[in-house]
């Protein structure tokens, strides 16, 4: 079998390529190889990068989520104390109120007990109180008459205690022996009516429309002698005694009701007492000489 001398012989061209380079095929596949193991890498690398900051995150949330359990635990034990401290509020409240009911039921059955025992006393006082009435009634009833007639001899033994004779004859109005007695006259306003204080001077002092001086006095025996002063004139009345109405005039007023003067009490320097003069006469003109208030 003869060969054309055209064909090239495979062995020949197969020794050829091995010693003239490495094959093209062989170079695009080592180039492949290696751009997948870049690809490769590079997506490893990246898997790897995302699942760090994965794990990252996890971490912070893992932090996040620990700080709030223990919040909730803390919020936990915090309520569970004060759920504690309520129970026991509330179990000495319960018992508070038990003794209060109790001591409450105990006041009342005493309060019961006392209106019960002051219901009884005040029945019994009332029936006492009505059997006193009923005889006290029948003494009154019977007294009545008697108080009348001793009232209406008191009141003329007083009419007589009260009315004397003055030093000049005339009979003299109602005579007060105190200060108390000088206040229900003047109440009574029959007649004017001058309270004084009179000092041992030898200046007057007016009371009420004259003036008096006070010369001597005698404790002793509760006797004065005083000077009245009065129309330009002064009257000296000697030796007088406590409660007896001193009697002199004054212009325009009447026979029948002189100006009076009554002495309570006589001390070593002064007396005390009072000027009595009438209504329609009470304000003549005093004398000029000069007053001592």
């Amino acid at each position: 079998m003869s060969i054309s001398p055209n064909i090239p012989n495979p062995q020949e061209s197969y020794h050829y390529d091995s010693g003239g380079g490495t094959p093209r095929w062989i170079t695009i596949l080592f180039a492949i190889v290696v751009a997948a193991i870049g690809a490769l890498a590079y997506a490893g690398h990246s898997v790897q990068t995302r699942l760090e900051q994965e794990l990252s995150k996890a971490e912070d949330q893992n932090k996040i989520l620990t700080a709030q359990l223990e919040q909730a635990n803390t919020r936990l034990a915090d309520l569970k104390g004060q759920m504690d401290v309520t129970s026991q509020k509330i179990g000495m409240t319960q018992a508070e109120l038990a003794d209060a009911r109790s001591r409450a039921e105990a006041i009342r059955k005493q309060q019961t007990a006392s209106d019960a025992k002051l219901t009884a006393q005040i029945a019994q006082t009332q029936k006492e109180s009505e059997e006193k009435i009923g005889a006290v009634a029948t003494d009154v009833s019977g007294a009545k008459k008697d108080i009348e007639a001793t009232r209406s001899d008191l009141e003329a033994t007083k009419s007589k205690l009260e009315r004397a004779t003055g030093d000049m004859g005339v009979m003299s109005g109602l005579i007060a022996r105190n200060h108390d007695d000088l206040e229900e006259l003047k109440r009574r306003g029959d007649r004017n009516y001058y309270e004084f204080t009179l000092q041992k001077s030898k200046t007057p002092q007016r009371v009420g429309p004259v003036q008096l001086k006070l010369d001597k006095t005698d404790q002793k025996k509760s006797k004065y002698t005083v000077t009245v002063l009065a129309d330009d004139k002064s009257i000296e009345k000697k030796d007088k005694t406590a409660g007896e109405p001193v009697q002199f005039y004054v212009k325009g007023s009447s026979r029948l009701a002189p100006y009076e003067i009554v002495v309570f009490d006589v001390n070593k320097n002064q007396i005390t007492g009072y000027l009595a003069t009438p209504k329609e006469g009470g304000s003549p003109a005093a004398s000029p000489a000069p007053a001592k208030q």
